[in-house]
């Protein structure tokens, strides 16, 4: 039975793996579908940034009591799975709690600390279900934020109510343990723990189960437990809280320039410098490709990357100065189109034959038009307001800049106040429509 026990395990174990691996695959090869751009530059200050805002949880901090309740399910979800390894071997082996004895007490100090924040977890897990469905935090109601309806408010309801019955059963398995040492039945009585610290309160609820009950109910939790684990990694994968991976290389490669500088098309700087002499005309200039993006394919692998990371917090567009004042842009709204984009192509290419490989695939789609209006990139103000908020350094405004470009300036379709700025920064270099000579009159009014 012992031997069966480990096949499963293993089985359980290669399974999980091989179709998260597949999915990484997947998605490493769909973030390649962007152009290239370089984010090798100062190598020590993007350490840096990575341990301050993904490591350190920095910018959570800005709100810190949700911040506070945020860290201990980081650190819950860090530190606990420590414990993960032990259950793997154990599971691999047939052995049980195989490093109680080497390390002794201070093993009766690492599952009492991980104890400590399993109930943590579960209690901010219960608090965050209450918040999202019971006060109704706005920035997550589907009445107010359309990107909200259906699976990104189940997607993270899911999430929440996994992570309690995980920690439940990591703390009930530890009660019915204890419970089975006291008594010396069978291989629990070899790893003797003695009593944990929160565990120990659970112990009345299955005091009176008899041996065989209490043998059942914790080999059901642990195997709860582990295969809970392996089924939340894959399920990651699909889910907005693949951030808990991806936040680490996202931020890695933030932008490190001021929030205020907008990159320059270089086609164009080019085309500038021309007619203003400081650079002279390629004798064979290079084509020149699509100004701004359409799609997806348009966009830099680092857009595709934060699109992957978006946590759906909404922290981007509760702070959006044309959010609030109830206009079609929502930040949150273009990142999560954004991936749409991408699940899409995805499915569309699985679906196919697989002749060609992802990047060849079309569906006829755009990320303009199909999935972004022309009405939400128009009202951003360009405030930056959506950068700054976010957690993990994710910028809708590069997304919003380039869909934007492209329909300025390959459609030619900008509004028409748009095009008198332009014509006035043509003829009077400044948007307003004043000639550079009459542009200091209005000091004569002070004389």
């Amino acid at each position: 039975m012992q031997i069966l026990s480990q096949i499963l395990f293993v089985a359980a174990l290669g399974l999980a793996a091989y179709f998260i691996s597949r999915r990484v695959i997947l998605i490493k090869s769909t973030i390649q579908l962007g152009r290239a751009e370089d984010r090798s530059d100062d190598p020590s200050e993007r350490l840096k940034t990575m341990l301050l805002i993904a490591f350190g949880q920095k910018k959570m901090f800005n709100r810190p009591i949700v911040g506070f309740m945020h860290f201990i399910i980081y650190a819950g979800f860090i530190i606990i799975n420590i414990e993960v390894l032990e259950i793997m071997i154990d599971g691999v082996f047939g052995t049980h709690r195989i490093f109680a004895e080497p390390l002794g007490g201070f093993y009766n100090f690492l599952i009492n600390f991980f104890e400590i924040l399993a109930l943590g977890v579960l209690a901010v897990c219960v608090v965050f279900l209450i918040r999202r469905n019971v006060t109704k935090v706005q920035r997550f109601q589907e009445s107010r934020h359309r990107e909200m309806k259906g699976w990104a408010t189940k997607d993270a309801n899911i999430i929440l109510i996994t992570e309690i019955l995980l920690m439940w059963a990591f703390l009930s398995m530890n009660a019915v343990d204890t419970i089975l040492q006291d008594r010396g039945v069978g291989h629990y009585a070899e790893a003797v723990t003695g009593n944990f610290w929160i565990s120990q309160f659970l112990q009345p609820i299955f005091i009176n189960l008899s041996d065989s009950a209490l043998v059942t109910y914790e080999r059901a939790a642990w195997w709860f437990h582990i295969l809970g684990i392996m089924a939340f990694a894959t399920y990651v994968t699909y889910s907005k809280h693949l951030h808990i991976f991806l936040a680490f290389p996202n931020t890695y490669f933030s932008n490190l320039k001021a929030k205020g500088e907008m990159a320059n098309m270089p086609t164009v700087t080019k085309e500038v410098k021309i007619m203003l002499g400081l650079d002279e005309a390629d004798a064979n200039p290079a084509e020149v490709g699509r100004f701004g993006a359409k799609d997806v394919k348009d966009l830099s692998w680092k857009n595709l990357m934060d699109a992957y990371s978006c946590t759906e917090c909404g922290r981007c567009t509760s702070s959006c100065p044309a959010n609030i004042t109830g206009k079609q842009l929502s930040p949150r709204k273009i990142m999560m189109d954004t991936r749409d984009r991408l699940e899409d192509i995805q499915k569309g290419w699985l679906a196919s034959d697989k002749k060609n490989t992802i990047a060849d695939f079309d569906d006829g789609k755009t990320l303009l038009g199909d999935y972004i209006s022309e009405e939400e990139i128009l009202a951003c103000t360009t405030c930056n307001a959506c950068v700054q908020e976010c957690p993990i350094n994710i910028s809708p405004l590069d997304i919003i800049l380039q869909l934007r470009r492209y329909k300025v300036m390959e459609e030619a379709q900008a509004p028409a106040s748009w095009n008198g700025m332009f014509s006035n920064l043509e003829n009077n270099m400044a948007p307003w429509k004043f000639s550079p000579a009459d542009r200091f009159n209005w000091v004569d009014g002070l004389k």
